[in-house]
């Protein structure tokens, strides 16, 4: 009989947990089996783990050989175990030499049958608990190795192939710890190949853009097809704060755990944006399935969840998006487990005036009736509306600005008015408990906060008269009115800033 350790992680939600993997290899009717609750994908390994040995020039048992997965409550999910499993048959079969060294050292990696290392996800979670769990030195797919050596004071030993690791763990080869300088990743990916000067006309959206970037609002866009609502959209998250070192840590690790990496990527430094397809199920927006994994709303974590033709969207699925909204976060119940996945995004959506597109619209025939423009309105939930504080119409694009060869502003130029603002609210909010931004704003952090001049309080209240606003709609004006003195760095209120507010309301 023959026993041998070795170690790994495994990935739930975005938080890694230390395995110790076992291997028994003794005499009997020629067997492999894995316990420890395997999923498929491990339980399939076996027949990826028998070819990658033999073809890397090593002896695979004839024997009985039993892969214990410890600690056996949790699930062990994915192929990121070949690796791991194949040094520990190796290590019991007396093929790499030194049993004591391989339980000091973290092995994560699937196996080709050729025996080379392909790329896994979730590196970036397990690096980073590394250190916490008492390891310092981890063996991963060359593939995975700029994500690994985000993560500082750890050695990061990347290997092509089992025959490399063997080669490595037997001191037959040197092994240099491949790292980075994560500031100057960080800056050199950091630029967008999208611009707000792209944009032609729409001054009065690009403003609202600003306000909502500045006071972290979550904006509705009405108007009709070709009027610039997505190109918009998409532009937005080049006006927002940029992202720092800490905050992009979070946006890759979510990126890991979901798999969506590319290659040569080591750190994602540009907000996300997300557009899901108004098709997609409530599952696939907020994460979850029978292996947990992050949703559209994860993934757009720290940027921006797009939701374009918003009413089509099935209501079941806009309505779960109600807690996320609210917490910055969700939480994903199963039988099996429960995940929580962070999801702090701004919500864009978009939507037509009416089913044909063309209500309102000069020069175009809508063919939609009273009743069919009511109905397609109302298909988005009034609790989804509250948390929506600004309501802006675009209109197509005139002739002129079509024509005009004059280039608007940077988003850099207005992003740093966006920072400005950010950090007014920094100061502000810097002793209260869960406010960030003006958005977060209650009822009574309004009358905490806020401060105006007696000629804006009258102007709210002949608004409040002539529009019938409701306390709802009062509020978001207010937390809209003090983002745009934040952007005019005034320290109160005054009656432009109010007028403006009202522009971004629901009619």
């Amino acid at each position: 009989m023959s026993v041998s350790l070795g170690k790994s992680f495994s990935v739930t939600g975005i938080s890694a947990k230390p395995i110790t993997i076992e291997a028994d290899i003794r005499k009997g009717i020629p067997s492999y089996s894995t316990v420890g609750l395997p999923d498929k994908a491990v339980k399939e390994s076996k027949n990826r783990i028998n070819a990658a040995i033999k073809n890397s020039g090593f002896d695979f048992p004839v024997k009985k050989i039993t892969v214990n997965l410890a600690p056996a409550n949790i699930k062990k999910e994915g192929s990121s175990f070949d690796f791991p499993i194949a040094l520990g048959i190796l290590v019991a079969t007396g093929q790499i030499k030194d049993k004591e060294r391989i339980k000091k050292i973290i092995s994560i990696g699937e196996l080709s049958l050729d025996g080379h290392l392909r790329r896994v996800s979730g590196v970036l979670s397990i690096a980073m608990k590394l250190r916490k769990c008492g390891y310092s030195e981890i063996l991963v797919p060359e593939s995975n190795k700029k994500e690994a050596a985000v993560i500082k004071d750890i050695k990061v030993m990347p290997v092509h192939s089992l025959r490399h690791a063997v080669d490595y763990l037997n001191g037959k080869k040197e092994l240099e710890p491949y790292t980075i300088n994560v500031e100057e990743e960080f800056r050199a990916h950091s630029e967008y190949n999208i611009d707000f000067t792209d944009i032609k006309g729409q001054y009065f959206a690009k403003r609202a853009l600003e306000v909502a970037a500045a006071g972290a609002h979550n904006l509705l866009m009405v108007g009709p097809p070709g009027s610039g609502k997505t190109m918009l959209a998409k532009r937005f998250v080049t006006i927002l704060p940029r992202l720092t070192v800490e905050e992009a840590i979070e946006v890759t690790m979510l990126k890991s755990v979901a798999g969506t990496m590319e290659g040569g990527e080591g750190i994602s430094a540009i907000r996300p944006f997300r557009t899901p397809h108004h098709t997609i199920s409530d599952v696939a927006l907020v994460g979850g399935g029978s292996i947990p994994h992050p949703g559209e709303i994860s993934l757009a974590h720290r940027g921006v969840l797009f939701l374009d033709e918003f009413p089509e969207f099935k209501r079941g699925v806009v309505e779960v998006l109600r807690q996320p909204l609210e917490d910055g976060k969700i939480t994903v119940s199963r039988a099996a487990d429960t995940v929580t996945y962070p999801a702090n995004f701004s919500l864009i959506a978009a939507m037509n005036p009416c089913p044909c597109g063309y209500y309102g619209v000069p020069h175009k025939e809508c063919r939609c009736t009273s009743n069919k423009v009511l109905k397609y309105n109302n298909k988005i939930s009034g609790p989804i509306l509250d948390r929506i504080d600004m309501h802006i119409k675009v209109p197509m694009v005139k002739k002129k600005d079509m024509e005009s060869f004059k280039k608007g502003e940077k988003s850099d130029t207005i992003r740093e008015r966006v920072e400005a603002a950010g950090r007014l609210q920094a100061e502000r909010f810097k002793d209260a408990d869960k406010l960030f931004s003006n958005s977060d704003m209650k009822s009574k952090d309004i009358s905490k906060f806020v401060k105006m001049e007696s000629a804006a309080k009258n102007l709210m209240t002949r608004a409040l008269d002539k529009y019938g606003l409701s306390v709802r709609s009062y509020n978001k004006i207010i937390k809209v009115s003090q983002t745009i003195a934040d952007l005019a760095g005034k320290e109160k209120i005054e009656p432009a800033h109010v007028s403006e507010a009202l522009q971004y309301r629901k009619d």
